[in-house]
């Protein structure tokens, strides 16, 4: 008998292969393996969602205060800054190392988040091998060298620097992005990421997806900074930390489809010690690619603090949106990986 529920379930099946029809369509060709199938997680039942909690009728201004407290169910939250330093740095002006090492400054220093003798890996964005720096598709090679410099001065055994191009070669990109030269120059590593090392990995406090094909050096690194370059997405809205990492992964596609969720996830296994928003040149229309200069807006910003959710919050700001209003940082908060009420946080502005 051709129920109502019956109706309702081939809808959603078509809906769901049309979306997926599409998503595929926008994903990049080149594949270098063949990624290992995601687990998703099961729905949660009605009695065990747990519904976000409402803001604080009353938020302290400015208050340093740390991310609330985990659950069973939530990852574990984003240490308070030490005493004295603020939970989030804003520097501006005319220098990008010049604001990524002032930015740092403002938290404590690069010893805060990197001890003598850890790995660290830092990971920018270099997504595709078309443009230089000057089209902001890529992170700001003065930016990632300056974060190198620092987290060797700070004792690092190791600085590797990667990501994984969905255009281009890896080896292309790190050289038209000058990062690659950049690196070198600071004293770190350029690593060409294999697809041999992706491997299905466990992420115990993923809410949509329970297993992912993860590049397995990053998971081994210390310390990971995360470095992205703040622009347009035309699926996610903006491209920030939260979609950084997705350079680390493989299966890129699959999490389009649910986007704000498995980011977040994402954050929960990856856990970056330090985000550095390059917000210097902004692509602020037809991201992640561009390709026009006309789409880059030179905000000279850098943004830096322990919490990827008030880093991207803030972040989003710049292309006057909200933190709410990107799903990943919402869903982030939800999990209470972070504070996205920025009234609730100390901010310091820097000029340099």
């Amino acid at each position: 008998m051709f129920t109502r529920r019956l109706f309702l379930r081939g809808a959603l099946a078509f809906s769901a292969g049309s979306l997926l029809a599409q998503l595929a369509a926008c994903a990049p060709s080149e594949t270098p393996a063949p990624a290992v199938p995601p687990t998703i997680a099961p729905p949660a039942s009605a009695a065990t969602t747990t519904p976000p909690p409402a803001p604080s009728a009353t938020p302290a201004p400015r208050a340093a205060t740390a991310p609330r407290a985990a659950t069973a169910t939530m990852a574990a939250p984003t240490p308070a800054p030490l005493a004295g330093s603020p939970y989030l740095a804003v520097a501006r002006g005319d220098d990008p190392a010049e604001l990524a090492r002032r930015a740092v400054r403002a938290l404590g220093g690069m010893e805060t988040f990197v001890q003598k003798g850890q790995s660290v890996l830092v990971k920018p964005n270099i997504c595709v091998a078309y443009h230089g720096p000057e089209y902001a598709a890529t992170t700001n090679p003065q930016v990632v060298a300056a974060i190198v410099e620092m987290c060797r001065a700070a004792g690092a055994s190791s600085v590797t620097v990667m990501d994984f191009p969905f255009g281009g070669s890896a080896d292309q990109a790190y050289k038209i992005s000058q990062i690659g030269d950049a690196v070198a120059k600071a004293g770190g590593q350029m690593v060409t990421m294999t697809a041999l090392k992706f491997k299905e990995t466990e992420i115990p406090a993923g809410k949509d997806i329970r297993k992912w094909p993860v590049y397995q050096d990053a998971l081994k690194a210390d310390v990971i900074i995360d470095v992205p370059i703040a622009k347009h997405h035309n699926l996610a809205r903006v491209t920030l930390a939260h979609k950084n990492l997705m350079g680390l992964i493989q299966n890129r596609e699959g999490i389009h489809s649910s986007i704000g969720e498995r980011l977040a996830d994402l954050a929960t296994l990856f856990k970056p010690r330090l985000i550095i928003v390059d917000a210097y040149r902004m692509l602020m229309a037809n991201g992640p690619t561009g390709g026009s200069l006309s789409d880059v807006k030179l905000q000279k910003t850098l943004i830096a603090s322990a919490d990827i959710v008030a880093a991207d919050a803030y972040a989003a700001t710049l292309f006057d949106l909200t933190g709410a209003d990107i799903p990943y940082v919402q869903a982030a908060y939800d999990m209470g990986l972070g504070e996205m009420d920025l009234e609730r946080v100390r901010v310091r502005e820097v000029r340099v």
